[in-house]
């Protein structure tokens, strides 16, 4: 088994996005993402801290705007608008979760299609479903990186998604179908799961359930993708797929942590700077 060097693609990634970013600041154009984040959230503030460093490294401008956790659901939408109408912001990203005063998926419509670097909003998931030119979500694209970079084929190859989110599973299978994989998706009322995974070329696990693929679920020299990232009962960070268990089985397997969340992070840099060409 071996890990796919996610640190290295992801390095790769941004140093293109800053070169490309540098030629838009030659044209006049400065790249920025404006990030918005309600209450204090642990993981929220960690990974906005992150999603600012990426913004160094690769040139463009991040502004963070902090809300407090009681803010109104017509304050937060108030905030999107006005930087819907300002030229000057590229990309806009709402930190996930929110508050339970606020709805999620009216934060997320509010935001222009042409400034959703998350790629959430319905335009852009619509767009993405018949093949048109959008801005993909962060961390299925991220993951077709990764399967790229291992020289993992695509085409023609059996996928199994475990999960059905929005954020992940759904565009996940949709993007393995766009590369003409044959994709099936798992979920919680899935019958004969662990069969079903057994039988995968790629396996996507995107449960939220700590180290829950062992080797019976995985097919001798399959590549796992790891999009999990939970506390175990031992403090530490884990995975959906218990690694370990995998060492004689899996071909290729993204590492926990210091894999998909790197690419998560890259691909959004990436669709700042295409928001910020679009834009100019």
């Amino acid at each position: 088994m071996e890990r796919i060097d996610a640190k290295a693609l992801a390095a790769r990634i941004k140093a293109d996005a800053a070169r490309q970013a540098e030629e838009l600041r030659r044209q006049g154009v400065v790249p920025k993402l404006s990030v918005i984040l309600v209450g204090e959230d642990p993981a929220s503030e960690v990974y906005v801290r992150g999603k600012q460093r990426d913004c160094a490294e690769c040139g463009i401008e991040s502004e963070l705007l902090r809300l407090p956790a009681d803010t109104s659901e017509a304050a937060l939408l108030a905030e999107i608008a006005r930087r819907n109408a300002d030229s000057g912001v590229h990309g806009i990203l709402v930190q996930l979760p929110l508050p339970p005063q606020i709805d999620e998926q009216r934060v997320i419509e509010a935001i222009s299609p042409e400034k959703d670097v998350d790629g959430f909003t319905p335009i852009n998931v619509g767009r993405m479903l018949i093949g048109e030119d959008c801005f993909l979500p962060c961390t299925p694209a991220g993951c077709i990186e990764l399967l790229r970079a291992s020289g993992t084929p695509i085409a023609g190859k059996r996928a199994v998604v475990l999960g059905r989110s929005n954020i992940v599973g759904k565009p996940m299978a949709l993007l393995l179908l766009r590369e003409n994989a044959t994709v099936t998706v798992c979920h919680s009322k899935t019958e004969n799961l662990a069969k079903i995974a057994s039988e995968a070329d790629i396996l996507v696990a995107a449960i939220g359930r700590d180290r829950f693929v062992g080797a019976g679920m995985v097919k001798d020299g399959a590549t796992v993708i790891d999009v999990g990232i939970n506390r175990g009962p031992d403090g530490k960070l884990h995975g959906d797929v218990d690694e370990a268990a995998l060492a004689t089985k899996a071909g290729w397997i993204t590492p926990v942590p210091g894999g998909v969340g790197l690419m998560t992070r890259a691909m959004l840099m990436v669709n700042t700077i295409k928001a910020a060409q679009k834009g100019r």
